[in-house]
């Protein structure tokens, strides 16, 4: 279950799907060095997206995943 404090790197890497959450969110990190060590929370604060909200599609969609 992804909470918000792993890295977007993190993230990405064990679930590539993801990437088109973080994009749907407006969220275009993956070429930005903070992607290595700032956490989901800290990104999405920065580009003023809704941290619950990003999370909840995260973990929808890892779920299918699994």
């Amino acid at each position: 279950m992804i909470t918000g404090k792993e890295t977007i790197t993190e993230v990405v890497n064990k679930y590539p799907k993801t990437v088109e959450v973080f994009l749907s969110h407006g969220m275009h990190c993956f070429g930005c060095m903070a992607a290595h060590f700032e956490n989901i929370e800290q990104g999405a604060l920065a580009h003023g997206i809704n941290v619950p909200s990003l999370v909840k599609d995260l973990n929808a969609v890892t779920e299918k995943e699994n």
